[in-house]
C-alpha cells in the first residue's frame, strides 16, 4: 500500500472511531460520575485492544495459538468492526442531511434555520439511539453467533424429472460442501454432523469442495471423523477455490504443487473418489447416469478458474441422466444452463450463505445476493435445477448469524 492509500485507511478509521465515539458520549450523558468516567475508560480499553489485534492481525493468523482463542479474537475484532462502521454509517447520514438543512437555510433565509435545526437535533437523538441500538444487536448477534457454527440443520428437497431413469427413482443423495477443516476444533461436535448423515441413510454422497482452509496438513487430525461418511454407490468429492492454496505464501511452485497433491491423496485416504475434469457413470439394473466433477471454475474475477467442464463432460453425452459437481455457483449461468442443457442438477457450495443472513420461510435475505445471484437453496431455469449448499464448516468469521451450516438431503422421484 502507497503512502496516499495509508492515509486515506487512517482517515477512514478516524472517522469511523469519532463516530463512535461520539455515540458513546450521547449514551452516557445522563449517567451520573463516577459511572460515566468508569465507561468512557472502559470504551478507550476496549478500542485500544480492538486496534492492537487488526494491527496484529497478519501475525496472528500463522501464531501459534489455540483454534478457540483465535476464533474469540476474530469475532470480537470482526463484531466490533462492523459495529463502529454502521454506527458511523448511521451517524454520517444524519450529519450529512444536517448539513443539507443549514445550506438550504442560507438559501432560503436565516429565520428558516432554528426549525430546520431543532427538527435535526430531534431526529438527531433518535438516530444516535438507534445506532448505538442497531450496532449493539449485530456485535451481540455476532458473538452469539459462535455457538451456532457447528447446528446442523438438514435441507430436505424433492425433485421429479421426466428423464430419470426408473432404476434411480428413489435415490437420495446427500451433499456436503465447503468443510473448511482448518477452522474446525471440535471433532465431538462434528461427529455428531456425521451421525445426522448417516441417519439418513443416503444412497450416493457428494462434497462440493474446499476440504481446507490454505493448506492440506489441516484436514489430517479429522482425517478419522470424515472417513466415516460411507454409503452403498460412494462418495464423490471436488475441489474449491481453497484446495489450491492460492491464499497463502509458498517458498516454491513445487511446495504449493507438492501441497495440493496431498490434498488429493486425503480424499483418497478417507475413502472419497476425487473428480478433477471427468465423469463418472453410474449403473442400476442395466441402466445409466452420469456423476460429472470439474475442477474449480469461477465466473467471478477474484476466483481462478482451473476446471474444464468440456473435458469432464465428453463421453457422458450417451447417459440419460447427468448430475454436475461444480463448487462455484456463478458457473451455472457462466456456462452450464447456456452450452450444456442437458446437465439436469448441478450441485455447488462456496458462498456458505455468507454465514450471515436471514433464512426463514418465506424470507431468505444476506449480503452475498449482492455479489452471487444464486447463493443459497434451490434455482431452476427450464428443466434444468441448481441447488446451493450452505456450508458444512466455516471461514473467517467463527459462527453462523441466521444461515445454519447445511446438510442437504435430495431425493429424485
Amino acid at each position: 500500500m502507497n503512502g496516499i492509500g495509508i492515509v486515506l485507511v487512517i482517515l477512514v478509521f478516524a472517522l469511523i472511531e469519532y463516530y463512535s465515539y461520539t455515540a458513546i458520549r450521547f449514551a452516557v450523558r445522563s449517567v451520573k460520575p463516577p459511572y460515566k468516567t468508569y465507561i468512557t475508560i472502559a470504551y478507550i480499553l476496549i478500542t485500544v485492544i480492538w486496534f492492537g489485534v487488526l494491527l496484529s492481525f497478519p501475525v496472528l493468523r500463522t501464531a501459534e495459538m489455540s483454534k478457540t482463542m483465535r476464533n474469540v479474537l476474530i469475532s470480537f475484532t470482526m463484531g466490533l468492526m462492523i459495529t463502529k462502521i454502521l454506527i458511523a454509517v448511521i451517524l454520517l447520514i444524519d450529519d450529512v442531511r444536517r448539513g443539507v438543512f443549514l445550506l438550504a437555510g442560507l438559501f432560503y433565509g436565516k429565520e428558516s434555520m432554528p426549525a430546520m435545526v431543532q427538527s435535526g437535533m430531534t431526529r438527531s437523538d433518535f438516530l444516535a439511539r438507534f445506532a448505538l441500538l442497531f450496532g449493539g444487536t449485530i456485535f451481540s448477534s455476532m458473538l452469539y453467533g459462535m455457538s451456532n457454527r457447528y447446528n446442523y440443520k438438514i435441507k430436505k428437497v424433492d425433485l421429479s424429472f421426466d428423464n430419470l431413469p426408473e432404476a434411480f427413482k428413489g435415490l437420495k443423495i446427500i451433499q456436503i460442501s465447503d468443510i473448511h477443516s482448518g477452522s474446525l476444533n471440535d471433532a465431538k461436535a462434528i461427529n455428531k454432523g456425521i451421525d445426522m448423515i448417516l441417519a439418513q441413510k443416503p444412497d450416493i454422497i457428494f462434497f462440493t469442495g474446499d476440504l481446507v482452509n490454505n493448506k492440506s496438513d489441516e484436514i489430517q487430525e479429522f482425517m478419522p471423523v470424515f472417513s466415516r461418511l460411507k454409503a452403498p454407490m460412494g462418495v464423490y468429492s471436488i475441489l474449491g477455490n481453497h484446495d489450491y492454496g492460492d491464499y497463502v505464501e509458498w517458498p516454491s511452485a513445487e511446495a504449493k504443487a507438492n501441497n495440493l497433491q496431498v490434498l488429493k491423496d486425503a480424499h483418497a485416504k478417507l475413502g472419497w473418489r476425487l473428480l478433477l475434469d471427468e465423469h463418472v457413470v453410474m449403473e442400476r439394473d442395466g441402466q445409466t447416469m452420469a456423476v460429472i466433477g470439474v475442477e474449480n471454475t469461477s465466473f467471478k474475477n477474484r476466483f481462478q478458474t482451473y476446471g474444464s467442464l468440456s473435458k469432464a463432460y465428453a463421453g457422458s453425452e450417451k447417459h440419460p441422466f447427468k448430475i454436475l459437481l461444480s463448487h462455484d455457483p456463478s458457473h451455472w449461468d457462466g456456462e452450464v444452463n447456456t452450452l450444456y442443457k442437458d446437465v439436469d442438477l448441478t450441485l455447488s457450495g462456496h458462498t456458505h450463505g455468507f454465514q450471515f443472513g436471514v433464512d426463514i420461510p418465506g424470507l431468505q435475505w444476506s449480503p452475498i445476493q449482492y455479489l452471487y445471484k444464486q447463493w443459497a437453496g434451490l434455482y431452476s431455469q427450464g428443466k434444468q435445477y441448481l441447488y446451493v449448499n450452505r456450508g458444512f464448516g466455516f471461514l473467517g468469521y467463527p459462527g453462523r448469524v441466521g444461515i445454519m451450516p447445511e446438510i442437504t438431503v435430495i431425493h429424485l422421484t
